[in-house]
């Protein structure tokens, strides 16, 4: 109610900010069609007046969204080119704090390094559904850069502030149930990444049974468009294969009688707000929620797709740790898990490389080269359990060979192993998924006692 009145008091203001952009000797005419969306820019960001503001911001995000991608792109290229800091200011600041260096001169270095497309954007945030707008902007920007990389710097920018605006003292936590609108249900069903929801009676099973549960986070600016959701399942132990969880005659037992409680699916909802962690938050607090709800509840456990695992394979890192042409010529036709004799010989071979995958297999900077891994290590979470055939879904042997991992979060060890994985990219994980890992190979001993 009190979004919408808000929302209604922005629409108002621009609309009273256009009548008042007629009436006075302004610099643009938003009634001029071949007005530019960077001619908008500088005028907006040449203005003073609020309500003149609102009207500038609504007119350049709607005539932005009429562009076409070339045009689009065209419009990125001058915010990275001519939105920078004012160089001349810069120079100042710099020479100012090299001769009296202090919090003074500190203060305005700082401020004088601030690239001009940030301001352009806090007006821009200004208008009816801004913030929205700027989220879809930066959805069209992601797309760009994969083949414009000169337009990282505006990104950086456009990523700096929406983390700014989206943190998380902003977030409010809603339980999804039956009972919520259905606008905010079509959502969840659109935006479930995981595990296709295949209609209404499948979303049903998942967010109104007695042993399930639906948590998502919303913004304020964002009316009715969640940001992140994860499914939860109340079950009495950890799990090894999805198809259970979701089946529509599955056993369900009385919540008091859960012992564990499974995140099956964490979907995220806003590509234009990719970068901007909201799954830790989200964890943390479904948590806490659960532990109020039913305090028996022991284990909080993940049943996680490995996405990257059949591509790591086929990479030289994957040849590398034990992989050859003949299992990656198997492995690449669905076909073999659905043939025992086929499947269980290649089981050993597989779960060596998956350890090794998960134990060792990291990117430039360190981190895990799987994302869900990423993702929940740095959280806290130790890898737990490696499951044979967890997902025999075409998709899922596509992209992880069938298989699935249980993330532990122990409350106790969260904070110990997020610092284990932030500061030296230590993958914390159980026994048993070492002892999958192959054997170290010996150290050659040399003369003289050294070895290598």
């Amino acid at each position: 109610m009190a979004n919408a009145f808000f929302s209604d008091l922005l629409s108002t203001i621009a609309d009273r900010g256009r009548l008042l952009l007629g009436r006075l000797e302004w610099p643009i005419d938003l009634s001029q069609k071949s007005i530019g969306v960077a001619e908008l820019c500088e005028a907006l960001l040449s203005g003073r007046g609020e309500a003149s503001g609102v009207a500038i911001a609504r007119e350049t995000l709607e005539r932005y969204s009429r562009l076409n991608p070339d045009q689009k792109i065209e419009f990125f290229g001058v915010l990275a080119s001519k939105y920078g800091p004012d160089r001349e200011v810069l120079r100042r600041a710099i020479s100012a704090f090299a001769t009296s260096p202090g919090p003074e001169t500190e203060t305005e270095l700082h401020f004088a390094t601030e690239p001009l497309r940030q301001e352009l954007f806090r007006r821009l945030n200004r208008a009816p559904g801004g913030t929205q707008a700027i989220v879809r902007m930066r959805e069209d920007l992601l797309d760009f850069r994969r083949s414009n990389p000169e337009l990282g710097t505006v990104d950086r920018c456009m990523s700096h502030l929406l983390a700014s605006w989206f943190n998380r003292g902003f977030l409010v936590l809603r339980r999804i149930d039956w009972s919520t609108p259905a606008i905010i249900l079509e959502k969840i069903i659109r935006y479930e990444a995981v595990h296709e929801i295949r209609d209404w009676d499948d979303l049903r099973r998942r967010i109104d049974s007695i042993d399930r549960r639906c948590y998502a986070f919303f913004h304020p600016a964002l009316v009715d468009e969640p940001l992140i959701f994860v499914e939860v399942a109340l079950i009495e132990a950890m799990p090894s294969a999805i198809a259970p969880l979701l089946a529509e005659t599955r056993p369900i037992a009385p919540p008091g009688k859960a012992r564990t409680a499974v995140f099956y699916s964490i979907s995220n909802c806003q590509q234009g707000l990719q970068g901007i962690s909201f799954g830790n938050f989200l964890i943390k607090q479904v948590v806490e929620e659960l532990r109020r709800e039913l305090p028996k509840l022991e284990t909080f456990v993940t049943l996680s797709p490995v996405p990257g695992f059949m591509r790591w394979i086929k990479s030289d890192a994957g040849m590398a740790a034990g992989a050859d042409e003949a299992l990656v010529a198997t492995l690449g036709d669905p076909g073999w898990a659905a043939n025992p004799s086929t499947a269980e010989p290649l089981r050993k071979s597989v779960e060596m490389l998956a350890a090794e995958y998960f134990l060792h297999g990291k990117v430039k900077n360190g981190r895990s080269v799987d994302s869900v891994a990423r993702f929940h290590l740095g959280n806290g979470a130790s890898l737990e359990r490696i499951n044979w055939l967890g997902d025999s879904s075409l998709k899922a042997l596509r992209e992880g060979a069938g298989l699935m991992v249980n993330y532990l979060y122990d409350l106790d060890a969260i904070e110990a192993n997020h610092e284990a994985y932030a500061n030296d990219g230590a993958v914390v994980a159980s026994p048993a998924v070492k002892r999958m890992a192959r054997p170290a190979r010996p150290r050659l001993q040399l003369p003289g006692g050294s070895s290598n």
